[in-house]
């Protein structure tokens, strides 16, 4: 990758997490690129439309050209148009926020919901995001089907997530998350409670075929004092349902086939 690419690149990424926009001081401090440097290149992506300086003190926000082109990439996929309905009725059954997540090389991000609470505390993250393996339930059910060292390489480059950052459950151990796993795997899906949220539960099924490779995770999340381990338990045939008719349906869309292997290309088999 080039120098100017990577750049760029950096830049767009780092400015998702400040859609009220950031400084260029702080940018460039922050990515340790030469403030002149910087300044060049977001002045290069406001010309081609990704990026957009405020009016009044002069930061630097991303557009909405990036997430428009993102919806329109799910658009044309097909996931969201095979995936809503099997989404929408396991909220219902369950009475949670339902979610689809989808293996994208070595990230798992969140591309479809339905919300199933229609009163009282309601949990409800933003799409798109990608979720940090090790303390989530959508990460632990992609993770428990790899081998061991692969799902130890995968995390190991993501890091794991701190209990001071998620949950206070977060496990803070390779030893300890691998032991998470094995008790997911007799259960056939993940629970979690406190994990990836103070006062959160959640559970995740992944869409597969067989032995074949998982290509996304089905999950629902609520407040734990309403998602306890017994109603998990109870609604445990149902996520395995959904997860199992998204694993038939998968081949209507690019983004759920067996063979697929992300937007992101094979990165972990050229790393191997």
């Amino acid at each position: 990758m080039s120098g100017a690419m990577e750049k760029s690149l950096a830049i767009l990424e780092y400015l998702v997490g400040y859609p009220d926009g950031v400084a260029l001081v702080k940018i460039s401090t922050d990515l340790n690129q030469l403030r002149s440097g910087c300044h060049r290149t977001l002045h290069e992506l406001i010309g081609y439309g990704y990026v957009r300086q405020m009016p009044q003190k002069g930061d630097y926000a991303l557009t909405t050209k990036l997430s428009s082109m993102g919806l329109s990439f799910l658009s044309k996929s097909g996931v969201v148009d095979i995936a809503q309905p099997v989404i929408h009725r396991l909220a219902q059954a369950t009475g949670e926020l339902a979610r689809l997540a989808i293996v994208d090389g070595e990230r798992l991000t969140l591309v479809a919901k339905a919300q199933g609470a229609k009163s009282g505390l309601l949990y409800d993250p933003d799409m798109g995001m990608d979720l940090q393996l090790s303390c989530s339930a959508a990460g632990h059910a992609w993770l428990m089907t790899l081998p061991e060292d692969q799902a130890i390489a995968l995390v190991s480059r993501q890091g794991l997530g701190s209990p001071r950052q998620f949950g206070p459950n977060a496990p803070t151990s390779i030893k300890a998350l691998m032991k998470l796993l094995d008790g997911h795997r007799k259960r056939g899906f993940c629970v979690i409670q406190d994990m990836y949220a103070a006062g959160m539960s959640s559970m995740a099924a992944p869409v597969r075929r067989g032995s074949e490779p998982t290509t996304g995770v089905v999950v629902v999340a609520g407040p734990s004092m309403r998602l306890t381990q017994k109603a998990m338990a109870g609604f445990g045939p149902a996520l395995m349902e959904a997860a199992a008719e998204l694993a038939v349906a998968g081949d209507a869309s690019p983004l759920l086939k067996s063979a697929n292997v992300g937007t992101w290309g094979n990165q972990m088999e050229s790393r191997g």
